[in-house]
């Protein structure tokens, strides 16, 4: 791992991993490739060593056409699910149209492929994979990587996102996540509103965390997929409690997610990574701040 390619290298989890490779391995040679769709200039982190190109994935074949990469972090697609309804055009342009002009480099590169996966494809027993237009691309993402393996033998390892929040999380916008809203909700006086019926259930995971395991699985060369979770759910009426008694329920919507599995899965294990935060603590240092 020594040149490397970050899509989606602007926003919250691609911005936080380019800090933690910087910070612990030397002499990285790091090409950001970023829309700025929800990406932020102020999550630029300033190095020699780092590009960044804004530009579409779709068209990554000609922003990156003098460039060769053995590693590939693909974070650059679209990522939410109630609002994927409205943007279905957008979702299938950018999730499969994009990450297959991504999937076509990595083969013309040799490179290794990182990817986000999202934990939305497990609930409901799996059906939750059809519960909206981003959860049904995403897990079709999953099986075009698989198959990619067995095609042309792309090296890969899927991650597997459980509701992640921390520093830079969006907290502002259709696209902020739900901690994120939560906050700043609280930090402005206002009623925490949480979606009908309140008693849906989430597993979330520190973005710290997320992205040291991001980084263990550049070295396992397995093919396999990993979940990056805290392994604790929370109702969303009592993480709303967490940060205030004054609790609005706003009425249910679109494609809403009412259950996290619970399943047994053998990352810590194998990946040798354990989640060290935990939201509690979270939302208690918010509050004191």
């Amino acid at each position: 791992m020594k040149n490397i390619l970050v899509t989606g290298g602007a926003g919250f989890i691609g911005s936080s991993l380019i800090e933690h490779l910087i910070n612990k391995y030397n002499n990285l040679n790091i090409t950001v490739l970023d829309n700025y769709f929800t990406g932020k200039e102020n999550n630029h982190f300033i190095s020699d060593n780092i590009e960044y190109v804004k530009g579409d994935t779709w068209d990554s074949k000609e922003l990156l056409k003098n460039k060769k990469f053995d590693t590939v972090f693909h974070f650059g697609e679209y990522s939410r699910i109630v609002q994927s309804f409205k943007d279905v055009e957008y979702v299938m342009k950018t999730n499969l149209h994009g990450t297959t002009t991504i999937l076509e480099l990595c083969r013309q590169w040799g490179a290794k492929l990182i990817y986000s996966a999202s934990s939305s494809k497990f609930g409901n027993d799996g059906k939750d994979e059809n519960l909206s237009p981003y959860s049904w691309v995403k897990s079709k993402m999953v099986e075009l990587i698989k198959n990619y393996n067995k095609w042309y033998n792309l090296q890969y390892e899927i991650c597997y996102f459980f509701n992640v929040y921390g520093p830079k999380q969006i907290t502002t916008g259709d696209y902020s996540t739900v901690i994120g809203i939560f906050e700043k909700q609280m930090v402005e006086g206002k009623p925490i509103t949480v979606v009908s019926p309140g008693t849906q259930s989430r597993d979330f995971t520190d973005v710290r965390d997320v992205v040291k395991g991001v980084e263990k699985t550049v070295h396992m060369n397995m093919n396999r997929e990993w979940m990056l979770r805290s392994g604790i759910n929370y109702k969303l009426i009592d993480v709303a409690g967490m940060f205030s008694d004054n609790v609005k329920m706003i009425p249910e919507r679109k494609g809403e997610r009412f259950t996290s599995e619970e399943f047994y899965n053998d990352t810590e294990e194998v990946l040798g990574w354990k989640p060290e935060h935990t939201l509690e603590t979270w939302i208690k240092n918010l509050k004191n701040d």
